[in-house]
């Protein structure tokens, strides 16, 4: 018997091995990533990779050579990959690794060959990295709508007045925290992020480029459930325990939700508190790391605008406890909410062990009232009280900072 284990476990082990070789790109040789189709050859490599290719002029598939079309996200192969994910996260790439290719290539754009009888696009090479280019606004003609009141010398048309980096950031400018280029501190288009204090400029890639209302921000990183999947920072929020974030992602994906959606909730649970995001500031949460220099404001400012790093930070912080709080309206399977709680609770270092996870329970989610079968107990008791949850409970700094919110009792 023992040997026949053996065998089936090295069969499954040498599929996955099998599966995820097949699924590597034709360009980087890794694991896919937001992977696309290329027609009508049929080839696929990552959404990013593919774009690149056909920046640098590539005007036929990556692989075979033959004259190609288009590259289509293919939603197929993304449901695979992210099977072949909730099995072994090992796997996924690494999150440097993706957030560069989502710079590069937004989830579901369909993107075009060009002909091979077209040139290609001339590259954007400054003149001389020793100096300043000008914003987007500098230009008197410039088709935004607003004129920048001092404008930074074009280093191509006026090389003696040009300014230069050594002398500091060009007055009335800083640069956007997400493409690098100098913006206008006053132009309408300039946002702020009050949690970084990072400007963004807002034309860029105005999705992007923009410090956006808190609530309706969109987490960095986190576009759909495939970037949940494979995110190692959702993993580390649950100790390693691949069961639990299992059974919270088959629980995203049947009641339909988004990150952006779970983001919101997660905000909204915070505004709920009496001092809303300050604990989080205290804790220096969002000391992120953004291309531009971060410009220094009074730390009690009102907080309005978020920028997509920050907004990430909370998502990241919260998600453990969004996941207590939907567990304990007791809408998951008995199977699940039944298990044996483990009597290390949420600390259990064992829990990133597949087996022990998949017998006993590391999450405190059950509903008032319900009833559990505690490690070592014969029979069902009845849950006499409930643990106070705060946002953060996992970390003892914001548990002191933000007060406990007890679930109310489930009525007869």
């Amino acid at each position: 018997m023992d040997n026949q284990c053996k065998e089936d476990g090295g069969t499954e082990s040498q599929l996955v091995d099998d599966i995820a070789q097949e699924l590597e790109c034709g360009c980087c040789s890794e694991l896919l990533y937001k992977p696309v189709m290329v027609s009508p050859c049929q080839h696929t490599f990552c959404g990013s990779c593919c774009l690149l290719w056909i920046r640098n002029g590539g005007t036929n598939c990556p692989a075979c050579r033959a004259i190609s079309t288009t590259a289509s996200p293919s939603r197929p192969l993304q449901l695979v990959l992210d099977a072949l994910l909730r099995n072994v996260p090992q796997k996924a790439r690494t999150e440097r690794e993706r957030e560069q290719a989502d710079v590069i290539y937004k989830s579901g754009t369909t993107l075009r060959f060009p002909s091979p009888r077209e040139a290609s696009p001339e590259p954007n090479v400054n003149i001389s990295a020793e100096y300043a280019r000008p914003c987007p606004h500098c230009s008197p003609n410039n088709t935004y709508g607003w004129s920048c009141p001092l404008p930074i010398p074009d280093p191509a048309v006026d090389l003696e007045h040009a300014w230069h980096l050594d002398d500091g950031l060009p007055t009335g400018h800083v640069q956007c925290g997400n493409c690098e280029t100098f913006l206008a501190l006053r132009a309408p288009s300039t946002t702020r992020c009050d949690f970084c204090q990072t400007y963004f400029c807002g034309v860029g890639v105005p999705s992007r480029c923009s410090a956006a209302p808190i609530p309706l921000q969109q987490p960095h990183g986190f576009t759909d459930i495939g970037d949940l999947i494979q995110s190692s920072d959702i993993y580390e929020c649950f100790n390693s325990n691949t069961v639990e974030v299992e059974i919270m992602l088959d629980y995203i994906t049947a009641q339909g939700l988004s990150p952006r959606h779970i983001y919101r909730d997660i905000v909204k649970y915070i505004l709920e508190q009496p001092r809303q995001f300050r604990p989080l500031i205290e804790m220096e949460l969002f000391i992120v790391s953004h291309v531009g220099p971060r410009v220094e404001t009074d730390s009690l400012a009102p907080l309005h605008r978020i920028c997509r790093s920050c907004a990430c930070e909370i998502f990241i912080w919260g998600i453990k406890d969004w996941w207590i709080r939907e567990r304990r309206k007791g809408f998951l399977e008995e199977s699940i909410m039944n298990r044996k709680d483990c009597p290390a609770g949420s600390g259990c270092a064992m829990q990133s062990e597949f087996g022990h996870a998949k017998e006993f329970n590391h999450i405190d989610g059950k509903p008032v009232g319900f009833t559990t079968i505690s490690a070592g107990s014969a029979t069902p008791t009845e849950a006499t009280e409930t643990t106070a949850i705060t946002e953060g409970d996992h970390s003892p700094s914001t548990a002191e900072s933000i007060p406990a919110v007890t679930s109310a009792p489930v009525s007869e």
